[in-house]
């Protein structure tokens, strides 16, 4: 069956922002300090150093708790109950309510919400944050040191068989929440096979903890810059490089706290490499090359040979076009750098 969110109504968003105006101030002075998701001064940043700082002090077992569809499972009166305790205010709860139960369409019949949050909702992320305090607050009694991001949270042990008694604890207080633990995807395991919000960690020398891209986040970025540069299409070099532009200037943003200027420069090298292959696509014939190369000042010898072998762009690319197709080409086009 295929549902479909019901799109607030514009006064209804204005409401729904209002009550986050007022709750966000009462509400976010409450939360663990562990807590960085959707929180004003936070961010995910914030949330990897920290937990940079717990395994560079030893704790290499990582407890990586994943909620099964989180904000689909919202148990509302548990929610309500657990704001009744900050909130005193009995209109302010009715609204909440009213928010909570806002309907769902199911093949074009309208539905109410039994559980979940609205997703997409202005308050979601704050009512997240509330239901989920309680068990930062039993983490931070027990004395545990643990970062959690929205519904990701690891824990930082110094033993395996820590770590499974922590996540003995985690099933029983997600369970009275009525939240059930991602078995699939949670695990108590070395620190160093895990990813969190996009990073993972490595050792450098002198046992030093970095951080690093990881594995999968990486591989998509790859992909994308794939899709963006495919040497067919019919776009201009300048509408590629638009486009990576955009896509690459977000995730470097993102992914800033990498530590590994050896993979950036690498994946620098590569995008050029790849700009040169769609620059000589679109040149076609070895007479385009051979002009074109000269006006930018090419070795006559380069430019007669690369113009030999015209359908060989991604081989052309990668050796003697190095010499004509600079790092200061690909500046003055605005392709961006990692490095």
């Amino acid at each position: 069956m295929q549902f479909d969110v019901i799109v607030p109504t514009v006064t209804d968003r204005l409401i729904q922002q209002a009550l986050l105006q007022v709750l966000q101030p009462i509400l976010d002075p409450t939360f663990s300090k562990h807590s960085h998701g959707f929180r004003p001064g936070r961010s995910a940043h914030g949330a990897i150093l920290e937990a940079q700082s717990y395994v560079q002090s030893g704790r290499r077992i990582v407890v990586d708790v994943d909620l099964e569809k989180f904000f689909d499972r919202v148990n509302h009166d548990i929610l309500i109950d657990r704001l009744q305790k900050r909130i005193w205010d009995s209109g302010v709860i009715r609204l909440i309510r009213a928010y909570l139960n806002s309907g769902i369409m199911a093949n074009g019949v309208l539905q109410e919400r039994v559980m979940g949050t609205p997703q997409g909702g202005p308050l979601s992320p704050l009512l997240a944050n509330v239901l989920l305090d309680e068990v930062d607050k039993e983490l931070e009694r027990r004395g545990h040191c643990f970062v959690r991001y929205a519904d990701d949270a690891n824990i930082y042990v110094r033993s395996r068989k820590a770590g499974e008694r922590v996540m003995a604890l985690l099933r029983r207080l997600y369970g009275k929440l009525r939240l059930t633990v991602n078995e699939a995807k949670s695990a108590v395991a070395s620190v160093f096979g895990r990813k969190f919000l996009g990073y993972s960690f490595w050792v450098a020398s002198g046992g030093e903890i970095k951080r690093k891209v990881a594995a999968k986040p990486l591989a998509t970025f790859k992909t994308r810059i794939r899709q963006l540069t495919r040497r067919s299409g019919g776009r201009s070099l300048q509408d590629v490089i638009d486009r990576l532009r955009s896509y690459v200037l977000g995730w470097k943003a993102y992914y800033r706290l990498a530590q590994t200027p050896r993979v950036w420069k690498e994946l620098d090298q590569w995008m050029r490499h790849r700009l040169r292959a769609v620059q000589l696509k679109q040149w076609k014939r070895g007479t385009t090359m051979y002009r074109e190369l000269m006006a930018l000042g090419a070795n006559p010898e380069v430019a007669r040979r690369v113009a030999a072998n015209s359908r060989c762009w991604w081989r052309n690319s990668r050796m003697l076009l190095n010499a004509v197709l600079t790092l200061k080409w690909a500046d003055k086009l605005g392709m961006p750098r990692l490095s």
